[in-house]
């Protein structure tokens, strides 16, 4: 009599438990889910929560992963329009982004997910092959254009990716594209190399030009400045030069009324400079400057 109470309440318990795993399900956080009532969907999910169904046969549900999915599609070889073979692998990053268009296309399949990338890879290689054909082979290799072709050949294959999933509604959203691999033949990649130096030697020629022109810019500014300073310099050289001219004439006529007082400052004066250095001087007592030490010093100053 004891055992009844507790096995009426772990019975309850295991009803309502069976009953929950009947009637609810979960859609986790990282997925999205469909709710297909006998066999069509009825209610697609993308927000993580407990929902009520009804049990199978009357209702089943669906669960797709919602995360980014990343695959790499295979190597296709395209013309370029300058008639070189390139061979290109693009990386994709795609998820499940409208569960109620992803379930009728791809709910049969063993692998949704699988089946989407493949139909993916048919695509992206119709796409790469028309986008190629609309570039020269320099915008996938030149980098004078600080790699902005390659960017925008890029954005034109998810455009043409993005425009066909919305035409098809699939349900699915490509968040990144990018090329993971380029490959030349070999019967081009001597050219290409060849090119590739070429554009490489215009940009060194531009450098050595913008070099050389702004060495030319700095040694005509040094030259005007010294032509300048030249200037100046002489200028003011002039200037002293006329200063003395103007002192030597106002002496000049205190020498013209004195001759002989002229004379004798100019032996002192060559005296002056002959003794100005340390030596030993072995002259001629008759021999101007010198002949003033022969004491006529006197005489000379005598009118």
């Amino acid at each position: 009599m004891k055992r009844n109470p507790l096995t009426l309440v772990i019975g309850l318990v295991l009803i309502l438990i069976f009953g929950l795993l009947l009637f609810t399900f979960q859609v986790r956080t990282t997925e999205v889910a469909v709710v297909t009532t006998f066999g069509k969907p009825t209610r697609p999910l993308t927000e993580p929560n407990l929902y009520l169904k009804w049990p199978w046969p009357i209702q089943k549900v669906w669960s797709f992963d919602k995360r980014v999915q990343n695959f790499e599609d295979r190597l296709t070889e395209g013309l370029t329009q300058d008639n070189f073979n390139l061979l290109t692998s693009v990386y994709v990053g795609w998820q499940v982004s409208d569960p109620a268009a992803f379930f009728p296309r791809f709910a049969d399949s063993a692998n949704p997910i699988g089946a989407a990338e493949t139909l993916l890879d048919q695509w992206l290689g119709n796409a790469k092959t028309a986008v190629v054909g609309r570039h020269p082979l320099a915008d996938f290799v030149s980098t004078s254009d600080g790699g902005a072709s390659f960017v925008a050949i890029e954005n034109e294959i998810l455009a043409a990716i993005q425009s066909q999933l919305r035409t098809n509604n699939l349900g699915l959203e490509i968040v990144f594209l990018g090329f993971k691999r380029l490959q030349l033949p070999e019967s081009v990649t001597q050219s290409v190399f060849e090119r590739m130096t070429s554009e490489r030697q215009v940009l060194a020629d531009r450098f050595q030009y913008e070099g050389e022109a702004e060495a030319q810019r700095i040694r005509s500014d040094a030259d005007r400045r010294a032509a300048e300073m030249l200037a100046d310099a002489e200028g003011q050289a002039t200037e002293i030069k006329g200063k003395g001219e103007a002192e030597a004439a106002k002496s000049l006529k205190v020498f013209q009324q004195n001759p002989n007082l002229a004379r004798f400052i100019f032996r002192l004066s060559a005296l002056e400079d002959s003794l100005k250095e340390r030596s030993v001087l072995i002259f001629d007592q008759h021999t101007p400057p010198f002949d003033l030490f022969r004491g006529a010093a006197t005489n000379l100053l005598q009118p």
